[in-house]
């Protein structure tokens, strides 16, 4: 099976490069990746991905707002029937945050300079075992 994959850039952040070298590694690791663009709402992603069928939504966050930007992208995929999608969220995330974070109900936190093969093996264990699973560093 090959893992469908959206990267998500919400928020009013505007640096992605980020987000397109993980997009990059995780599509040579054979899994289909599609890129949001910058600024989109949590709605927007939520309209994305139900469109694209995908199987992980991946949020790119440097702005600092990470826990707010993951709980209402977790309220717009849950209200677009999306419940069972993992949500995974990457950046510039403090240690502080993680267990808040996975508390929130996001499956893996992969804060800046986590391997990228790390990012692979993460997102293969939380789409073969769902929301269940915590990848973590």
């Amino acid at each position: 099976m090959t893992i469908k994959v959206l990267i998500a850039k919400p928020g009013l952040d505007g640096h992605d490069v980020g987000a397109k070298l993980v997009g990059r590694a995780l599509a040579e690791a054979g899994m289909q990746v599609s890129y949001s663009g910058l600024k989109r709402s949590p709605e927007q992603i939520a309209e994305r991905a139900a469109a694209e069928g995908v199987d992980v939504v991946g949020l790119s966050v440097m702005s600092g707002a990470h826990l707010p930007l993951a709980k209402s992208a977790l309220a717009a995929l849950k209200e677009k029937g999306l419940g069972h999608l993992p949500l995974v969220v990457g950046g510039v995330i403090p240690e502080r945050d993680r267990e808040p974070l996975l508390a929130l109900g996001v499956a893996a936190v992969f804060p800046v300079g986590t391997p990228f093969e790390d990012v692979v093996k993460g997102i293969e264990q939380v789409v073969g075992t769902g929301n269940k699973a915590r990848a973590t560093r």
